[in-house]
This record gives structure tokens, sequence and C-alpha cells, in this order.
């Protein structure tokens, strides 16, 4: 059994569970309408108002996780993608008729795509930039604020070297 076959039946991923549903769908390769490529939950209001409910209650951790922390989820992700993008590619094919040519490269750009964000996660400008720990934040006067002339001249007065 292939690592994602144990995820396609009759389940929603909801809050950190696999949450079973007995409506279903069934997907089909378009290009061999006898290739069932799985069997999909299929969610009504309610499902979506769980799972809803559920990303409203991962959001706070999520919006005061370290810049650190998000790198990581993000950069997994992308590493995960490439380290499967044949078998991704192949599924891809399989249910979107692409070639698997074409599904691999579509894989291989998702995992560059989120390779890509993580870096941004890194990348804060503005201000106050958030320190790769947890609690800690760098402040940085603007260059044009005019703090950096105050700091400039109380350097001068005090006898020190002016900055920049």
């Amino acid at each position: 059994m292939k690592t994602w076959e144990r995820f396609v039946d009759f389940a929603h991923f909801i809050g950190g569970n696999w949450v079973a549903d007995s409506d279903v769908t069934t997907n089909r390769n378009p290009a061999d309408r006898d290739d069932v490529i799985g069997t999909y939950a299929r969610g009504d209001a309610g499902r979506v108002d769980e799972a809803v409910a559920a990303a409203l209650a991962a959001l706070d951790g999520w919006a005061h996780a370290s810049p650190q922390l998000r790198h990581d989820v993000l950069e997994k992700a992308g590493a995960l993608i490439v380290a499967r993008k044949d078998e991704l590619g192949r599924l891809l094919a399989r249910e979107e008729g692409k070639t698997i040519a074409e599904a691999v490269g579509e894989t291989v750009r998702a995992a560059q795509v989120f390779k890509f964000f993580a870096g941004e996660a890194l990348r804060n400008v503005g201000d106050a930039v958030a320190s790769v720990r947890p609690g800690v934040a760098l402040e940085f006067p603007h260059r044009h604020s005019g703090l950096e002339a105050g700091a400039c001249a109380c350097l001068r007065q005090h006898g020190g070297d002016e900055a920049g």
C-alpha cells in the first residue's frame, strides 16, 4: 500500500483527526474511466463548520509561531513533496489526465512554492523584526525616521564616531 492510499477512502482530515462520512463520491481517471483513483468522503455544511472551527482554533497558535517554526513547517512540506514527486506526479496524472512529465513538473513547482515561502518566513521587514527565538523582538529604527540622525548626534556629542 502506498503512503497516500491509507488516506483515500471515506474521511476528512479535520482538527488533526480523520473524520469518517457516509456520503461519498468516486474519483476516476479521466483517461481510463475503469481506473478508480479513490472513493472520497463528501462533507455537508456541518463538516464545513467543523473544519472552519478547527482552523480558527489553530489560528492563534500559528499566528504566534516564531518565524523559525513557520520556516521549518513550510520547508519540511516542500522537502516531503520533492521526495515524493514521482509518486505524487503519477497520482496527479491519473486524477487529472495530465502527462506524467507535466504532473511531476507541477508537483516540483508546488514544492518550490513551499520552499520560497519558508524563506520568506525568515525575511521579515519593517521597524520590528521578530527573532527566531520565541518572545524576543529586535527593534530597529527606520533609516529615514529621524531617529538615526538623533543617534548620530548623540554619538558625536559623546565623542563617538558617526554611524552610516
